[in-house]
C-alpha cells in the first residue's frame, strides 16, 4: 500500500496554471471540492509543497470523521501569529459545524492564503473539482507498474462508486492474495 501513497495528482503544468490563476482571483482563498478518494486530499498536498517551494509558511488542519474539531490549541497558538506569508490547508472542511467554520475564518482573517477540501460547495470559492474514472485509476493502476483490465478498471470504478482510493484498497488485496498483475474479477476471496 506504499506504493499507493506515493501516486501523486495528475495535474499538468497548465492545468496547475488554471488552478494558481484561479486562486489568485479569489485573493487565494478557495475550496477544492469532490467525492470521497476523489484525489483532494492528494491535490491540496502537492499544492501544499508548492506553497512551501515559494517560501509560504504552511498549515495544517486535518480533519476527519473522527476529528470534527479544530485542534486544541490552534487558536491559542497558531491562528494568533498568521499573517499574508501563511497559508492554511484544511482537509475535510466539511466535518465542520457552520458556527465553527465561522469562528475559524474570523480568527485567521489575516492568512495569506486559505484552501481547503471539502465534498461540496459553498463556504470558500470553489477553485478545482475532483472527479474520477475508470480511465484515470488505469493510469494509477500503470503508474504503479500494474497493469488492469479496461472492463475491470470499469467494473471497480463502479463498485466503489468512482472512489479511487477505495478501488485502489481492493486492488492491493487482491495482488497481496493472488501476486502481482492486478486482472482480477472481482474482490479478493
Amino acid at each position: 500500500m506504499h506504493r499507493v501513497l506515493r501516486l501523486r495528482t495528475r495535474l499538468d503544468e497548465a492545468g496547475w496554471a488554471v488552478l494558481l490563476a484561479r486562486l489568485a482571483a479569489h485573493r487565494w482563498r478557495g475550496a477544492i471540492v469532490g467525492p470521497h478518494g476523489s484525489g483532494k486530499t492528494t491535490l491540496l498536498e502537492d499544492l501544499g509543497a508548492r506553497f512551501a517551494a515559494d517560501g509560504w509558511r504552511v498549515h495544517w488542519i486535518r480533519l476527519s470523521a473522527d476529528v470534527r474539531a479544530v485542534p486544541a490549541g490552534f487558536f491559542s497558538t497558531v491562528a494568533r501569529t498568521l499573517g499574508p506569508g501563511d497559508a492554511l490547508l484544511v482537509d475535510g472542511a466539511e466535518q465542520l459545524g457552520a458556527a465553527a467554520w465561522w469562528a475559524l475564518g474570523l480568527r485567521v482573517r489575516r492568512v495569506g492564503a486559505m484552501i481547503a477540501t471539502t465534498h461540496r460547495e459553498g463556504r470558500l470559492p470553489s477553485v478545482h473539482r475532483c472527479t474520477t474514472s475508470p480511465e484515470l485509476l488505469s493510469e494509477l493502476v500503470a503508474a504503479l507498474g500494474e497493469t488492469i483490465a479496461p472492463s475491470e478498471a470499469i467494473a471497480l470504478h463502479t463498485r466503489h462508486r468512482g472512489n479511487i482510493r477505495e478501488a485502489l484498497r481492493e486492488l492491493y488485496d487482491v495482488a497481496s492474495v493472488r501476486g502481482p498483475g492486478l486482472t482480477s474479477s472481482g474482490p479478493a476471496a
